[in-house]
């Protein structure tokens, strides 16, 4: 009762007043414990209780295991969770559904996709809750094509196996990750069918899927037609126009929520605070940023301040971005020094960069993102022999580049496309294709943008090089594929260098196709050889 109650104090009380503790008692304080996000203590009474030599059980386990969890997900936590794993394997106990489930989950939060897969796949029975959580450590864990292939194995297995509202947004996120409009379109007509467009969590995700679809007017319609709205509701709905690029409808947005009497949360900010990098809106952006403290009582942390440094050297003010770094009150951490490495690339200024790259080496030495960066810089500017000590470095530290990869949906199906990958049977002609566009794109004055190849080769395999970019790969399987006049819609991991950025804007044009392409940062709306951003990003 004192659990439910989440009054921890009374619930222990009475526990250490319990003369005779059977196995019911310590479960039950285990699990109030856990709930409570106590972890550290509930793993303590379970050690205590195995001193005490009670045996635990099925109801034991499940609570235990969300205790490895809890609030913080340490490394020293998921090692005492495979013990309990291990623990689980001698007593014979997985093969229980709710313990397994309750273990995948917890490999799921520490992103332990494998081991999680290898508990789901050894599963005697499953129910809704298992296929639940593998989806969503798949959809949460960078693994949507895996998302949603469980999802139609779990639709094709037992009828009873119904999927409910976690399922759903779990799909849908999915769905969102890889801009599957197509597949998306059919879990919400799932979704209608089943009457699960009345819970909140799943119309916020449904928001979410269509703009990240490239579809924000559907996500918009869903929004208005909303009997109930959160702030989560509010924050898809602003964070939606801002990816697109939409940077004044993201802030009307954000006005009408406070109209409203909706409070923003720090979420908010950060997607309203994106929203202005977008499109440089740099005043309506500093506004918002003293507003924080001002009227709404919410400290801004170093994701905030992160933006703020966006907004400003994107829009070329690097002293003012600089100033902001050094006049924080906290410790500015890698997304700050980050985005200010990502404004000198833009304005290719080397000394600042290397200042800001000093201090991300020093906080995260294994993200080869910032070598790749600075190297980029070097490059740009001929700078050939540091372009090489940063390629050692990458190197000595056992580093890799991440590589590019693009997604397209072409009927409903999804294709991935890497630049080193041969083995789609139609690879031959998209390169033919695309040595042609190239030829007639020179006709009309398009030089190639080759500085994003970090080795100092000539000119004509610098260009063989980028013409083999993941995304022109996913555009031209698309220009052969998809029906005539129908969008273009491409994903890509990583941001859309230069060179693809004129190219789609050609093919636009040239193939009088819309082309939507959405890299790691925005969406780019491509039509008659203009793109959304204004070549703003």
């Amino acid at each position: 009762m004192y659990s439910e109650f989440n009054s921890i104090h009374n619930a222990r009380y009475v526990f250490d007043k319990t003369l005779n503790k059977t196995i019911f008692v310590w479960n039950a304080f285990i699990r109030a414990l856990a709930l409570a996000g106590h972890g550290e203590e509930a793993l303590e009474i379970y050690r205590q209780m195995n001193e005490t030599r009670i045996p635990s059980d099925r109801f034991t386990y499940p609570y235990i295991l969300k205790a490895c969890v809890g609030s913080s997900t340490s490394a020293s936590l998921l090692r005492k969770g495979k013990e309990i794993h291990a623990h689980i394997l001698r007593h014979g106990f997985e093969s229980y559904v709710h313990v397994a489930t309750t273990l995948v989950d917890m490999y799921a939060r520490y992103g332990c996709v494998s081991s999680a897969g290898y508990v789901f796949d050894f599963m005697p029975e499953r129910n809704v809750v298992s296929w639940s959580a593998m989806i969503a450590c798949y959809a949460k864990n960078g693994r949507p094509f895996e998302a949603l292939m469980l999802f139609q194995e779990m639709m094709a297995g037992n009828p009873d196996d119904v999927p409910n509202s976690v399922t759903m947004v779990s799909v849908l996120q999915a769905c969102a990750a890889l801009a599957a409009l197509g597949q998306g379109k059919l879990m919400h007509g799932y979704i209608l069918r089943r009457g699960l467009d009345s819970i909140l969590p799943v119309i916020n995700s449904l928001i979410t899927m269509y703009a990240k679809c490239g579809s924000v007017e559907i996500g918009r319609r869903v929004f208005d037609r909303m009997i109930k709205r959160d702030v989560v509701s509010w924050n898809s709905m602003i964070s939606g126009y801002g990816i697109h690029g939409f940077g004044e409808e993201a802030v009307r947005v954000f006005k009408e929520m406070i109209y409203s009497g909706i409070s923003p949360n720090t979420v908010t900010f950060v997607s309203v605070l994106g929203a202005c990098c977008h499109v440089g809106l740099v005043d309506e952006g500093k506004k918002l940023f003293d507003s924080m403290v001002r009227q709404h009582n919410i400290f801004p942390s170093a994701e905030h301040h992160a933006c703020m440094v966006d907004l400003l050297g994107r829009a070329g003010q690097l002293e003012e971005a600089v100033k902001m770094v050094e006049d924080m009150r906290i410790e500015p951490g890698p997304t700050v020094w980050g985005s200010l490495l990502g404004s000198c690339r833009i304005h290719c200024n080397i000394e600042l960069a290397e200042r800001a790259c000093r201090r991300l080496f020093e906080l995260e030495p294994m993200n080869a993102g910032n070598y790749v960066l600075l190297a980029g810089i070097y490059a740009e500017a001929k700078m050939w022999e540091e372009v090489s000590r940063v390629r050692k470095l990458l190197e000595a530290r056992g580093l890799q580049k991440l590589p590019g990869c693009s997604w397209i949906e072409v009927k409903k199906k999804i294709y991935s496309f890497m630049s080193v990958d041969e083995l789609n049977p139609q690879m031959e002609q998209l390169h033919a294709l695309l040595a042609q566009l190239s030829m007639e794109m020179k006709e009309t004055g398009y030089v190639p943008d080759t500085k994003v190849v970090l080795y100092e080769l000539d000119q004509d395999e610098k260009e063989r090089i980028i013409l083999g970019h993941s995304e022109k790969l996913a555009l031209a399987f698309g220009l052969i594929n998809c029906s005539k006049g129908e969008t273009i819609r491409i994903t890509k991991n990583l941001r859309l260098c230069e060179d693809c950025h004129s190219v789609t804007k050609f093919i636009s044009k040239f193939a009088n196709r819309e082309i939507l392409v959405r890299d790691v940062n925005r969406f780019h709306h491509f039509r008659d050889g203009v793109c959304s951003c204004g070549d703003y990003w």
